[in-house]
């Protein structure tokens, strides 16, 4: 254990988010999600939610605030201006970071974007839609 650190940001989620530079994406999905199918660096907080999971990695990672879009969510099938409420939580929980609201992608899309992150966070979220790209911004 160390001072001030959430307990969530374990060892292994640590060193992905300090190895991770600029521009680099972590994926935090849910329980559903196909996270070992779709992980170049697989990281288990299974006892947690995204939003906790999120909560903790946003206490040491900068949004990135160059791009557009920096934060990504996937998509309701068959209704895409849907807003499960995962997605509302993270959306509020980005918003107290000083970050912007989400952008929705589709399904497929989500996934090509996992599989190019830097790591997959995978929590036991239960909440359907609970998945977000973070785009791992500079500290000034």
């Amino acid at each position: 254990m160390l001072l001030g650190l959430d307990p969530l940001l374990t060892p292994d989620l640590l060193h992905a988010l300090a190895s991770a530079g600029h521009g680099d994406r972590i994926a935090i999905v849910d329980a559903n999600f196909p996270a070992a199918a779709n992980a170049r660096r697989l990281i288990h907080l299974s006892g947690t939610d995204s939003v906790a999971a999120l909560r903790a990695i946003l206490s040491l990672l900068p949004v990135d605030d160059f791009e557009p879009d920096p934060a990504l969510v996937m998509e309701v099938v068959d209704d895409p201006a849907a807003m499960p409420e995962a997605v509302a939580d993270l959306t509020r929980l980005l918003r107290g970071a000083g970050a912007g609201p989400p952008r929705a992608v589709p399904r497929q899309d989500f996934y090509a974007l996992a599989r190019e992150a830097f790591a997959v966070v995978a929590t036991g979220e239960r909440r359907l839609y609970g998945n977000i790209l973070i785009t791992k911004g500079v500290v000034r």
